[in-house]
């Protein structure tokens, strides 16, 4: 496949980037500030509130599909209407979109959520994340809508760094305990979508493990499958602090899980600290 993978320096796309190409796959990757190293990748910079940027790349590339895991929480422009405009150019060029959103589009009053859910998110990300779901099934009905949970790496993704830096005591802060999501490896998920893009699949999946954790709980558990001290990270609740939060959301991928060839394993699973998360 010829794919252009849109936000392929960030953490998801990276990896994304890398199993594709390492699969056969020409790959085109989108950057906002800096590209990523990895080889085999055509790179180029754009801006997903610049329409014309936007078009230019999906229109002199012609991909087969477009996958786009960009997003940046604090700016509708960019992961709401940037969304809707790579959904248009892709309809434009007759090219498949892979979309990625988040649980963020959940209040987290009902726990657990299938795919038929409807968004009911409470704050600003959740609501941009669910506009652009709104708008993409509207603009591209044949598009798969990929809802993933917290993303967990083999050490590198922020959530990791953060606890690093908590047992270093580099960082003050608590991690919740009224929190709760349900990890995936990026691994795992990056295969599932590119899965998702070779398939005529069309419609809301949801892509996350299936095991429900606590920030602190599996805080726990990185701290020690890399070796360090759990008891230097402290617990807290996070209805106690700042404004209203998702607190539980629990993505329930029991049909997507059916027509997947992918594992999708649970934080208990890849954490084991023999497994070394990879």
């Amino acid at each position: 496949m010829d794919i252009l993978l849109v936000g392929g320096s960030g953490f998801l796309g990276r990896e994304l980037a890398w199993q594709a190409v390492a699969a056969g796959h020409r790959v085109t990757a989108t950057f906002a500030t800096r590209p990523a190293d990895v080889p085999g990748v055509a790179w180029r910079r754009v801006d997903l509130r610049h329409d014309e940027e936007i078009a230019a790349a999906v229109g002199e590339t012609r991909p087969d599909v477009v996958i786009n895991a960009a997003y940046r929480k604090a700016d509708w422009a960019t992961t709401a209407d940037g969304a809707v405009r790579v959904a248009m150019a892709a309809t434009r060029h007759g090219a498949r979109l892979v979309h990625v959103s988040s649980d963020a589009v959940f209040s987290g009053a009902d726990v657990h959520y299938d795919e038929s859910a409807v968004p009911d998110p409470i704050t600003p990300y959740g609501a941009a994340k669910a506009a652009a779901e709104t708008a993409i099934r509207l603009l591209a009905p044949a598009a798969v809508i990929a809802r993933t949970s917290l993303i967990i790496g083999g050490g590198d993704s922020p959530h990791e760094a953060m606890v690093h830096d908590l047992a270093s005591g580099r960082r003050d802060g608590v991690l919740f305990t009224d929190v709760v999501r349900c990890p995936v490896h990026v691994a795992d998920l990056a295969a599932a979508l590119l899965e998702l893009a070779a398939s005529d699949h069309a419609g809301v999946c949801h892509l996350a493990g299936p095991d429900a954790l606590n920030r602190y709980e599996l805080g726990v558990l990185i701290a020690h499958r890399d070796g360090l001290d759990a008891a230097a990270l402290t617990p807290g609740r996070c209805a106690d602090t700042g404004p209203p939060a998702p607190l539980d959301v629990r993505l329930d991928c029991t049909r997507t899980r059916r027509m997947l060839r992918t594992p999708l394993r649970g934080a208990r699973d890849f954490l084991r600290r023999d497994d070394g998360g990879g």
